[in-house]
């Protein structure tokens, strides 16, 4: 396993920190994850869905939490109290990262913040994510991935045509801001710990949602910035290329992504419309673009006189983009993504017929790793505390106060 011998200490909760972490914890690192007594992350209470037990009753933890949380150890710290600062900053010094997303300042209010832990632990790297970073006048703001898609842009530029109908801004259907943000904090983690290898110091990682979300506009943001112009919603077209979208057959939809020139010309021919190809409107994709009002009319109607199935066939064997519009049963169901293993067994303890989505990271010599089931919450306390050198009556007295459970 890529990581094993790191340990992460995982106050984190909700989804980008997890993300993150659950991530680390499959490339084989000792993730501990840090939950409130009593009601842990709060995403084990976001259902339903919750999973079911062998009788098929729903159980108390919720599929959101299941999705974010596998590989992990749970133990239950009130770091409210002085015990369980004390507990948190013992574990810390045994620690290799600490990723956290608690309001700016909140940790430093409980005597938890990075530079103190940094003070015992100076290898520590710390990961702080928030929804606006620790600096800038909103810093102080709470950060949800909904409010962070509207105010960075996303749904400006996601949902149909304000003159269509169903127009209007529109969020994706996946929390991409909090998603990306937990990748984004993976890779910033495993490039301090390779400093921190080399220079025996840590360093404080400052992850914001909106600062992710401003950096995934990607072409649609370089596009602006280079033009001044804001490009609007074009539902399911693209903004730089045509005919790349959602088509309607005789039966049902497509997705055709003509993505250069030579495609677009073996599609007219299996369109029957060659002449398309010849067009000066439509002979390179930056005409394309620009007359696009002009070729997507002829495109739909022509579309629409064939099934689905037909097109994806001809498409496909003369190699041009495209693909169906997949529920989620016929994903999981697809060969493709079945071959690829894409879906992994992992028993749990209220019931042995969980499955998860796998990881899609392939490594050829340190792949990814199933250890552990999602944690209950509190699961491993003691055994945590055990390793961290407390003794049994340590222990029952830090349960007896409250400050683990």
């Amino acid at each position: 396993m890529s990581l094993a011998g790191v340990r992460v200490l995982d106050l984190s909760r909700v989804l980008a920190g997890p993300w993150c972490t659950q991530t680390l914890a499959d490339l084989g690192a000792d993730v501990i994850k840090v939950e409130r007594p009593g009601s842990g992350d709060d995403t084990r209470a976001w259902g339903p869905p919750y999973l079911k037990d062998a009788q098929g009753k729903d159980t108390s933890e919720a599929a959101y939490y299941l999705g974010a949380n596998r590989n992990k150890r749970s133990i239950a710290i009130d770091i409210a109290c002085s015990e369980g600062q004390d507990l948190i900053r013992r574990l810390a010094t045994q620690a290799d990262v600490l990723v956290e997303n608690f309001k700016v300042g909140d940790l430093e209010r409980f005597g938890l913040d990075a530079q103190t832990l940094q003070d015992a632990n100076p290898r520590l790297v710390v990961c702080s994510i928030t929804g606006f970073g620790q600096t800038g006048p909103y810093r102080d703001r709470a950060g949800y991935d909904y409010a962070i898609q509207g105010m960075g842009g996303l749904m400006s530029i996601t949902g149909e045509r304000d003159d269509r109908p169903g127009g209007g801004p529109q969020k994706v259907g996946v929390a991409v801001a909090d998603l990306f943000t937990g990748l984004y904090a993976t890779v910033a983690i495993l490039a301090a710990l390779r400093h921190a290898e080399a220079t025996g110091r840590g360093q404080v990682i400052d992850m914001a949602l909106l600062d992710t979300q401003v950096a995934m506009l990607a072409n649609v943001g370089s596009n602006f910035l280079c033009t001044g112009r804001a490009p609007g919603r074009i539902g399911n077209a693209h903004q730089n290329i045509v005919p790349y979208q959602v088509f309607e057959a005789s039966d049902g939809h497509l997705i055709l992504a003509v993505g250069n020139d030579l495609q677009f010309a073996k599609f007219c021919d299996i369109a029957g419309h060659a002449e398309w190809a010849l067009d000066p409107r439509f002979a390179r994709n930056s005409d394309r673009v620009r007359h696009r009002s002009e070729l997507v009319p002829l495109i739909e109607a022509t579309m629409r006189s064939r099934p689905r199935d037909l097109w994806l066939r001809a498409l496909e064997a003369a190699k041009v983009p495209c693909g169906p519009i997949n529920s989620l049963a016929e994903t999981f169901a697809d060969p493709q993504v079945q071959a690829r293993d894409t879906v992994v067994p992992l028993p749990h303890p209220m019931s042995p017929e969980l499955r998860v989505v796998a990881n899609p990271i392939k490594l050829s010599l340190t792949p990814v790793s199933y250890r552990r089931p999602p944690p209950l919450l509190g699961e491993h306390s003691r055994e945590i505390l055990l390793e961290a050198g407390y003794v049994e009556a340590e222990i029952e007295a830090l349960v007896a106060s409250g400050a683990v459970r």
